[in-house]
């Protein structure tokens, strides 16, 4: 059984919008740092943002400034990544994870070392 699913990938328009969904069947992880990340093709696994223990406290890679937004719904264990003002660029696999024990949302923000999990990752892709 998958412990984190993602769901939301979709082809999309540049300028366009997107919202991933992470849901987690540990009923730990919702409290825990999380992130995004993806990975393109050929490329490493980067990360996109990230968020702390407290719900409140968010990191975004420079790529996503300004355009994109990590939530968190504690009630449905779900955290999502809204995406705004897409690009082609942005077309990757994206991935939620879950943080070792000890990390912060800042290491996560930096290093895929950090993660604990992975989901399976929901495909993006960006093109007119």
């Amino acid at each position: 059984q998958e412990r984190l699913v993602e769901s939301g990938g979709d082809v999309v328009q540049p300028g366009g919008s997107l919202t991933l969904s992470c849901t987690g069947t540990d009923p730990t992880w919702i409290t825990s740092p999380m992130a995004w990340f993806r990975q393109g093709t050929g490329k490493e696994r980067q990360s996109v943002g990230a968020l702390a223990r407290n719900g409140r406290v968010r990191y975004y890679a420079d790529s996503g400034k300004g355009r994109f937004t990590i939530s968190r719904d504690t009630t449905n264990n779900t955290v999502s990544l809204q995406m705004n003002s897409l690009k082609p660029e942005d077309t990757a696999v994206y991935y939620c994870a879950k943080g070792r024990g000890g990390t912060t949302a800042h290491a996560m923000s930096i290093s895929t070392d950090t993660v604990d999990y992975w989901g399976k990752g929901t495909l993006v892709t960006v093109s007119s």
